[in-house]
């Protein structure tokens, strides 16, 4: 297998970029681009450091992120695993990509930015649920919006109904690969109920 080892080789191969592609991109979030944001309730949150790259789920019952102003988003986060892989690269280094997603929509919302996290209360309080508030909230700095092509979801078919014949492995199953004693049925049946009472 021979590798593609230059950025000159990869333009070559794939011809010259649509100029709409370079057009639509923003420096901020528009009107339309807030509406947009409003509307998704899940995300994808990319980030790099020191040890590697991360790709995080992000999702919530109302809008995924707050619309400060159009330069600044405000990201709570909530309960999960604690493994903190996803802030542990914000603290080191702040470069960092967001992917909107509305179900139903083959469209795919984009921003690039950086950010820092903050657990001051001013901050985290403004998330107040039934008296729970995140343990931190990521306070993002956009320097590009833009919306992605709509293919990868097309081709996908993303939000069509999936194959019920198709089985998928479970959690429980996922971990019991790694320590064959692990009880994967009582996990997996008792997970539903376990997670709603920790989603906030």
């Amino acid at each position: 297998m021979q590798a593609i080892e230059s950025i000159e080789a990869l333009e070559a191969h794939y011809g010259k970029v649509s100029p709409l592609a370079l057009s639509k991109v923003c420096d901020h979030i528009t009107a339309l681009y807030q509406r947009w944001i409003k509307a998704s309730r899940f995300m994808i949150l990319s980030t790099v450091g020191p040890g590697g790259t991360d790709a995080s789920p992000r999702g919530d019952s109302e809008e995924v992120v707050r619309i400060v102003d159009a330069k600044t988003l405000w990201l709570p986060d909530w309960k999960g695993n604690n493994r903190l892989d996803s802030l542990k690269n914000i603290v080191e280094d702040g470069r960092l990509s967001l992917m909107f997603m509305v179900p139903g929509s083959d469209t795919v919302v984009r921003i690039n930015g950086e950010a820092i996290v903050t657990a001051d209360n001013d901050v985290t309080g403004a998330f107040e649920r039934d008296g729970k508030l995140p343990c931190t909230v990521t306070v993002i700095t956009v320097s590009e919006v833009y919306f992605q092509c709509a293919k990868a979801l097309m081709r996908s078919g993303l939000w069509q109904a999936g194959d019920a014949s198709t089985k998928i492995p479970t959690a429980g199953e996922f971990l019991q690969e790694q320590a064959p004693e692990f009880a994967a049925a009582s996990y997996d049946e008792g997970y539903l109920q376990y997670a709603k009472e920790r989603l906030w």
